[in-house]
């Protein structure tokens, strides 16, 4: 197998353009989500930090991220618990830690930016399964360390809000903390 280096395909230099150029159009499609006003600031109603363009995403991507540890008939309220223990994580993000999620929020929410980057061409509410999961494996395995840390960044988020909650313990068999 030949090295990137031997490759006639693919060098080196031709990761390093290709990186260098997602990098630029990722922050420039988030510099112009913020601009236009896609990221205005304004919570969703009943959220201190999320915003209504970033629910339909979430709704879409929690069910998928928490299938298997969650009866579907307990699905929906999954889903609400999990978005207000994500809101409350995200209130206590450090300014910068947050603008960067706000940006990965931003970008996924775009619907410019969204069909590209995730192949999900139309509205997050009428996204499959399937595509989600596949969004999410193109993302995990991507060759481009951007998108690997904002399929990590999502994973951990959702997780944590989710398994932050006590309803999560009992399928993982975490009997929850020591009674003091």
């Amino acid at each position: 197998m030949p090295s990137l280096s031997e490759s006639p395909v693919l060098s080196r230099r031709g990761v390093l353009k290709i990186g260098l150029c997602a990098g630029a159009f990722l922050s420039t499609a988030g510099l112009a989500a913020s601009l236009s006003g896609c990221s205005a600031g304004h919570p969703a109603s009943g959220f201190t930090v999320l915003q209504a363009n970033d629910l339909p995403f979430l709704q879409a991507l929690i069910p998928v991220m928490l299938e298997g540890a969650i009866a579907a008939e307990k699905m929906p309220a999954a889903i609400d618990q999990t978005l207000a223990s994500l809101d409350y994580n995200l209130d206590r993000l450090s300014p910068e830690m947050l603008k960067l999620t706000r940006q990965l929020f931003d970008v996924l929410g775009m619907g410019i930016t969204r069909g590209p980057l995730t192949g999900i061409w139309g509205r997050w509410e009428n996204a499959s399964d399937a595509q989600i999961h596949s969004f999410l494996e193109r993302w995990e395995n991507s060759y481009l360390s951007l998108l690997r840390m904002g399929h990590a960044s999502l994973l951990q988020l959702v997780m944590m809000a989710w398994y932050n909650r006590a309803e999560a313990w009992a399928h993982c068999g975490y009997p929850g903390p020591p009674k003091v």
